[in-house]
């Protein structure tokens, strides 16, 4: 009837207490609560570490820093596995189609080269050759007619008629190699400096390369103005700088500090090619296993010296370590050392002009921007000067 309301039922005092005693007890539950709040205890950490990273200065994507993140973070053999899955399935094919042409080399400049300056043309191991296979260019504009650098490309493997290696030859009189640390790499207390190439210096800036393997992952050294800032070890590939200017690629014997005649050292797993021949033990060995092992198909970059003391840089996509080895072999290595792996580190990158100007990479199909090194950068790198 209008007018009348009525008060909601209210349950006796006794029905909420059988309901509250029903409220699941066992030791099961309980055990469940426990291990759910221990895990959320030992997740703190984890997001703390995550969060730190995030907030560190860093010029890579955010995959790639939650890549390295993982890795570093007892996740190496999940992403090891990942990614030696992915490789897997995305390796190249035998045979297929030959190409017609190579791509084309956007570091080339238009510059006459003295007669019997340049190393011999790259012998073709695919016939017929393809034009220009194989034959040396200048990068430097002003280098004259003995430039500093040169560069060339081929097609590195029969079995693979579209692999096409890219290889650059730096005049050991015409040149000085600096080492520059990264933003992150070396992980290492030691003075990081401008982590590019120094603004001041970039009048006689001829060519910029990427380092090795981060130090955790190769196990080598690292030495910078002569200092040690982690100790060297025998029996691996090393880049040195001595304080004449010149540079070599050697397997280190000179204990765990550099001496007085070193300006710099890196280090990165063995040798793969010495004395002209390849390692042993690039087939099955377990030296270059630290990310994706020895026989995955991934860009490679690699560092040789020639019987000259010419260095020799190579790099390519969908090689092994074994065949990163026979290309600086063919572009006349006697002594090289496989530097760092995977698209987003391999970098070869030249310079028309000085000042930097007009920055070219060796390969058309390099990922990283060729203004890289020109800003602060994640890692270790070198940077090559007209002497």
């Amino acid at each position: 009837m209008a007018g009348i309301t009525h008060e909601p039922l209210r349950q006796p005092q006794s029905a909420v207490r059988r309901r509250r005693r029903e409220i699941p007890t066992s030791p099961l539950y309980r055990v469940r609560r426990v291990a759910l709040i221990a895990v959320a205890v030992c997740l703190v950490p984890v997001v703390i570490s995550y969060i730190t990273m995030l907030t560190q200065r860093s010029d890579s994507s955010l995959g790639v820093r939650t890549v390295e993140w993982l890795t570093s973070n007892g996740g190496r053999g999940l992403v090891n596995r990942v990614e030696s899955i992915y490789y897997s399935l995305t390796a190249p094919a035998t045979g297929g189609p030959a190409l017609r042409r190579l791509p084309h080399q956007t570091a080339v400049a238009a510059a006459p080269i003295a007669p019997h300056y340049a190393p011999a043309a790259l012998t073709p191991l695919i016939k017929p050759a393809l034009p220009g296979e194989g034959v040396w260019h200048p990068t430097f504009a002003g280098g004259g007619s003995q430039p500093p650098v040169l560069v060339t490309s081929f097609r590195s493997d029969p079995a693979y008629p579209q692999m096409v290696a890219g290889v650059a030859w730096l005049d050991h009189t015409r040149t000085r190699v600096r080492l520059y640390p990264g933003l992150q790499e070396p992980a290492v207390p030691l003075p990081r400096g401008p982590m590019e190439v120094p603004i001041n210096h970039r009048g006689r800036l001829v060519a910029t390369f990427n380092s090795g393997f981060k130090l955790q992952d190769s196990g080598g050294g690292f030495a910078l103005a002569g200092h040690t800032y982690a100790p060297l070890k025998n029996g691996f590939a090393t880049v040195v700088g001595y304080t004449n200017g010149s540079t070599d690629v050697v397997s280190w014997t000179g204990g765990p500090n550099v001496g007085p005649t070193v300006r710099f050292a890196r280090q990165n797993l063995p040798l793969i090619v010495n004395n002209g021949r390849p390692n042993p033990n690039l087939s099955d060995g377990p030296q270059w296993g630290a990310t994706l092992g020895n026989a995955i198909r991934v860009w490679r970059s690699g560092l040789g010296v020639d019987s000259q003391g010419n260095l020799i840089y190579a790099a390519a996509n969908y090689q092994t370590v074994g065949s990163l080895a026979r290309i600086l072999m063919h572009a006349g290595a006697v002594r090289a050392m496989e530097l760092d792996i995977n698209s987003y580190w391999v970098s070869f990158i030249s310079y028309r002009f000085p000042g930097a100007a007009d920055p070219a990479n060796l390969l058309a199909a390099m990922s990283r921007s060729r203004y890289r090194y020109l800003t602060q950068d994640d890692r270790d790198f070198f940077a090559v000067y007209m002497h």
